[in-house]
């Protein structure tokens, strides 16, 4: 039965399962070689930098106060200074000369994804930019983290979109330049509103700075890649004819059940 109706179908339109396969076939020829080409000639660059973390040598200019003082002339991200054993109910302060950057009490801590200032959070609505930042010293620990730069890659590794690799190297580079900035920390203390005394405690600040290493024309194996292309091709038009022919052949089913049901049933007597 099933054969008989699809040559019923195919002898009232010879050409429609042929045009079906040809058009799918040009369509996958044309997708493989979109993948493949775009796979090629790929117009994103990806950039290397250094992700170091460097301890810094901080002045004091009195050896008796909690006031130290360090300058940078870096692309920096991260800013993390670290108290031990400092009177707790005592205030960290950390201020920055002519750089604004961001902190947010979030930073560094554990959880589901790490927070970096840079995505929304429900916790709280953003890092805080400003010049000076603080924190209240509760533990014999104490640990103030803080932003930089919101543009360079914390992870050292970005990607960027150029015409060709001098004009990525290019970009890249004006992208570390622009965001390195010479900078005055000032790190104090206090309490009551007055720097303590630094006898007994401990002050570490360590920072991230970047530097370009290389770029690299960012590239997918084309055979991979044109792989899983012709694949979706093909299930989304195998999809689309499959369902057309179920359609098709279970009202062709439907059509001779029930003519099937007319020719047993006996006519009315009259």
């Amino acid at each position: 039965m099933w054969k008989d109706s699809m040559k019923k179908a195919l002898s009232r339109n010879p050409n429609m399962l042929r045009t079906m396969i040809g058009l799918g076939l040009v369509l996958i020829l044309v997708l493989s070689y979109a993948v493949y080409s775009n796979t090629i000639d790929s117009e994103y660059y990806r950039y290397d930098t250094s992700n170091g973390g460097e301890i810094l040598v901080l002045t004091q200019p009195d050896e008796n106060l909690s006031a130290w003082q360090v300058t940078t002339n870096a692309a920096l991200t991260w800013v993390n200074v670290t108290v031990l054993d400092a009177p707790i109910g005592s205030q960290l302060v950390i201020s920055s000369s002519s750089s604004i950057w961001y902190h947010s009490p979030l930073l560094g801590l554990d959880g589901d994804s790490a927070f970096n200032c840079k995505e929304y959070s429900d916790v709280a609505e953003s890092c805080i930019p400003a010049y000076t930042h603080s924190i209240d010293i509760v533990s014999a620990e104490t640990v103030l983290r803080g932003r930089v730069s919101l543009e360079l890659p914390i992870e050292g590794v970005g990607f960027l979109q150029a015409d060709d690799i001098v004009s990525a190297e290019e970009r890249a580079e004006y992208l570390i330049s622009s965001q390195t900035k010479l900078t005055t920390w000032e790190i104090t203390i206090i309490d009551d509103d007055e720097v303590i005394s630094s006898v007994g405690l401990d002050l570490q600040m360590t920072v991230t700075s970047h530097n370009l290493i290389e770029v690299t024309e960012f590239s997918l194996d084309p055979v991979t890649e044109a792989f899983y292309g012709v694949a979706t091709l093909i299930g989304c038009f195998s999809l689309l004819l499959v369902l057309p022919m179920i359609a098709y052949f279970a009202g062709v089913y439907k059509s001779q059940r029930d003519e099937s049901l007319r020719s047993q049933t006996p006519p009315p007597s009259v």
